[in-house]
C-alpha cells in the first residue's frame, strides 16, 4: 500500500493517532504515555491494520513497531467483549527474545490500561507451571518466544485455535535464531482467517519467502532504507589488539561522560570476561546473556534501566530486547559475526531523537568483519585512533578460584527450543531444560587401548 492509499483511510479533521481510527480510553492511555504523534511506521501501518489488511514492514529497531501493530489489535479486542475461551489467546505476538517480548508486554499493558485486557506471557528461563496457570483461563494478548510456545502447544497447555492476530517481530532475527521452522508451524495451528504483521529490520530472500507464505496480498510499509543506522548516532573506529582492549575499555569509562554505557561482547565467556575486567578495575557492571536465567537478566535490566548500574555488558542476544532511554554511548568490545547485528547493537543509544555515541574497538583480525559492516551501513567508518604501535600491557594476574564461564560459544544459538532431559530422567524432547550430562551407555576410557584383532598397537 502506497502512503497515498493509507492517507485516504484518514481522517482529514482529526489530528494524531485519533486521525488513524484509534479512539475512546485507548486514546486517552496512548497520550498518557506520551504518544501524541504517529511516527512514520504507525502512520503508514495502523489504518491499513484498522481495514484488516495484512502488513509487510520493515523498520529499524527503535522506529515505533509495537504501538505500530498493537494499537490496532487492542482496538479490535476491545469491540469483542471479555468472554474468552480456556487456553486460548486472540492475539499472538512473537519475539525473538525475552527482553523483547517483556518489552512488548509492559507497553501494551500500559496501552490498554483501563480496558480489561489480559496479557500473558510465554518465555524460557521462566516457570512453565506459572505461564500455563496463567493461560488456563484464556488471555487476550500472548507474547511467546517461539521455543517455550512450541513446547506448550505440542504438549496441549495452549490451543492458538481461536488465534485471529498474530504478529511476527523482528522476523530476520527469528531466522538467525533458528527459529524459522517453529514460527511456520505456529502459524498453522492459528485460525485460518487469521489477520498477520510481520515486521523485519532487514529482508532476506528466507524472510521473503516465509512473508509470500504467510501474509495474503499484504500492505507493505518501509520507512528507511534496510540495514541503515539512526542519524542521531555518532560512529567512530579505534584500532587496537585485543590484549589492549582492557585497558582502553577502563581508561575510557572513567570518562563521566559516559553516563549509561552498553558493552557488546561476541560470546558468553567474553561478556563475562569482560565483567570481571571491569570489577577487577573498580567498576560496577552487570551482564546478561543466554546462559542467565530470566530472573538475573531481568534484574540487570532494571538496575541499568533505574540508574543504579551505569554499565551493561551484553551479548547480541540483548541487541533488540532493550529499550533504556538516555544510554549515552554503545561500545562493540567485539565486532559481530553478522554485520547485520552492528546495527541494532548501536540503535540502543540515540533514541527517540536524542543523541547518541558509538564507538568499536576493533583488532586487526576483525578488519574483514568492519568491512562487512561497511558495507551493509553503506559508509565508512572512521578511525579516530590507533594503539597498534604501542606495546601489550602487561599480562593481569588473575585470582585461580576465580570461577569462570564454561560458555564459550556465540548466541547464535541462545533461546532455541532445549533438547531437554533424556527419557531415562522423565524428560521430554523438545523441552525447555537441558540436560549437560554423558550418553547412556558409555563408559569413560582411562588409558590406552589394547589392539584388537591380532593386529599390534600403533
Amino acid at each position: 500500500m502506497t502512503n497515498e492509499n493509507n492517507s485516504a483511510a484518514v481522517d482529514a479533521s482529526l489530528e494524531g493517532f485519533a486521525a488513524l481510527g484509534i479512539s475512546g480510553p485507548l486514546l486517552k492511555a496512548t497520550h498518557a504515555m506520551g504518544y501524541t504523534s504517529p511516527k512514520p511506521i504507525q502512520q503508514q501501518s495502523i489504518p491499513a491494520q484498522m481495514e484488516g489488511r495484512d502488513i509487510l514492514g520493515i523498520a529499524q529497531t527503535g522506529s515505533g513497531k509495537t504501538v505500530a501493530f498493537s494499537l490496532p489489535i487492542l482496538a479490535k479486542i476491545v469491540g469483542i467483549g471479555t468472554k474468552r475461551v480456556a487456553r486460548t489467546c486472540r492475539a499472538l505476538i512473537l519475539a525473538p527474545t525475552r527482553e523483547l517480548a517483556v518489552q512488548i508486554e509492559e507497553e501494551i499493558r500500559a496501552m490498554s490500561k483501563g480496558l480489561h485486557i489480559s496479557t500473558a506471557l510465554v518465555l524460557g528461563g521462566v516457570s512453565r507451571f506459572s505461564q500455563v496457570k496463567k493461560m488456563a483461563p484464556g488471555v487476550d494478548v500472548l507474547i511467546a518466544t517461539p521455543g517455550r510456545l512450541t513446547d506448550l502447544v505440542r504438549e496441549g497447555e495452549i490451543s492458538l485455535a481461536e488465534t485471529r492476530w498474530l504478529v511476527l517481530d523482528e522476523a530476520d532475527r527469528m531466522l538467525d535464531m533458528g527459529f524459522i521452522h517453529d514460527v511456520r508451524r505456529i502459524a498453522k495451528a492459528t485460525h485460518k482467517e487469521r489477520q498477520t504483521a510481520l515486521f523485519s529490520a532487514t529482508m532476506p530472500a528466507e524472510i521473503e519467502k516465509l512473508a509470500g507464505d504467510l501474509l495474503k496480498s499484504p500492505a507493505r510499509v518501509e520507512v528507511a532504507p534496510q540495514s541503515t543506522t539512526a542519524g542521531e548516532i555518532v560512529q567512530s573506529v579505534i584500532m587496537a589488539r585485543t590484549k589492549q582492549k582492557r585497558k582502553l575499555l577502563s581508561e575510557m569509562l572513567a570518562d563521566k561522560a559516559m553516563s549509561s554505557v552498553i558493552i557488546f561482547a561476541r560470546t558468553k565467556h567474553g561478556a563475562d570476561r569482560v565483567t570481571r575486567d571491569l570489577e577487577r578495575d573498580g567498576f560496577e557492571a552487570a551482564v546478561i546473556h543466554g546462559n542467565k536465567s530470566q530472573n538475573a537478566r531481568q534484574k540487570a535490566l532494571n538496575g541499568f534501566r533505574d540508574g543504579t548500574v551505569r554499565i551493561l555488558v551484553a551479548t547480541d542476544i540483548a541487541a533488540r530486547g532493550i529499550d533504556v532511554p538516555g544510554i549515552s554511548h554503545v561500545v562493540n568490545f567485539d565486532l559481530p559475526d553478522e554485520a547485520e547485528s552492528y546495527v541494532h547493537r548501536i540503535g540502543r543509544t540515540g533514541r527517540n531523537g536524542a543523541d547518541g555515541i558509538a564507538i568499536t574497538l576493533c583488532d586487526p583480525e576483525e578488519a574483514s568483519k568492519l568491512r562487512q559492516v561497511e558495507r551493509v551501513i553503506r559508509m565508512k567508518l572512521p578511525v579516530t585512533a590507533s594503539y597498534l604501535d604501542q606495546p601489550d600491557p602487561a599480562p593481569v594476574k588473575r585470582d585461580p578460584n576465580e570461577p569462570r564461564s564454561v560458555a564459550a560459544n556465540d548466541d547464535r544459538n541462545d533461546n532455541r527450543p532445549r533438547q531437554g532431559k533424556p527419557k531415562r530422567f522423565g524428560g521430554k524432547p523438545g523441552g525447555d531444560r537441558q540436560f549437560a550430562g554423558k550418553p547412556a551407555g558409555k563408559k569413560p576410557f582411562h588409558g590406552r587401548r589394547k589392539p584388537q584383532g591380532g593386529r599390534k598397537a600403533a
